[in-house]
């Protein structure tokens, strides 16, 4: 059955890299995807971030082509870097506004314990615009992990410990071409976040599950009729 997927994202790029290939899966399933992003990810950097702003957008857009996203991505633009100087409420709100107008099934989003402060805020926010009322259709809520902001929480009982792993061994080169799009985010190799270590901490995760490729998660909700 065809489902409808919502990826709440902080910053584009989250999205690749936390769950591309789980994004390039769905869309061969032709479940309905849509992206969300909270922040800008840019107007934090000492720059004119108006021209770079626009180029991150259009990387994006080229990256979710990539991956087989047919719906445009909905971009808030809340500063990057600085989501806790924004009302909760503003977030969740506008959060609230994205899950009444599409009623996903599935929702994607932020592990906790992140060590970015717009992750964390946005994990917050999607926990509260989906709260498990009665009408709600949102009946799995899943987080993702992102090199050198989730590995990075020194804090024990926030550390990322997935529970739920996606293979995606048939969708890691439309990942790697996607990372590719965000080349101006992407480190050198010795980096986390550099296009190299992300595939290869994708072979990591499959390998502990016994697979090529695989994206782990955390599995903070699931509601089985």
């Amino acid at each position: 059955m065809k489902k409808t997927i919502l990826i709440v994202a902080a910053h584009p790029d989250d999205e690749v890299i936390g769950c591309g290939g789980v994004i390039a899966k769905h869309t061969l399933n032709n479940d309905a995807i849509h992206i969300l992003f909270i922040c800008d990810g840019v107007s934090s950097r000492d720059f004119n971030f108006k021209n770079e702003l626009t180029a991150r957008k259009k990387s994006c857009q080229r990256a979710l082509e990539i991956l087989g996203v047919k719906n445009d991505p909905t971009f808030l633009d809340f500063p990057d870097n600085a989501a806790d100087s924004v009302p909760l409420i503003r977030i969740i709100k506008s959060v609230e506004e994205v899950v009444k107008k599409i009623k996903p099934d599935t929702i994607y989003t932020h592990h906790f314990g992140d060590l970015n402060i717009d992750h964390e805020i946005t994990y917050r926010a999607v926990l509260t615009a989906c709260r498990p009322l009665q009408d709600s259709t949102v009946k799995e809520i899943l987080t993702f992990e992102i090199l050198s902001s989730s590995e990075w929480q020194s804090n024990r009982s926030l550390v990322f410990v997935p529970n739920y792993f996606v293979d995606v061994t048939k969708q890691i080169d439309l990942k790697h071409k996607a990372l590719l799009e965000y080349q101006d985010e992407m480190r050198c190799n010795n980096h986390p976040r550099s296009v190299k270590n992300i595939i290869s901490h994708a072979s990591v995760r499959g390998k502990s599950v016994g697979l090529e490729y695989a994206e782990a998660f955390q599995l903070i909700r699931k509601i089985k009729a």
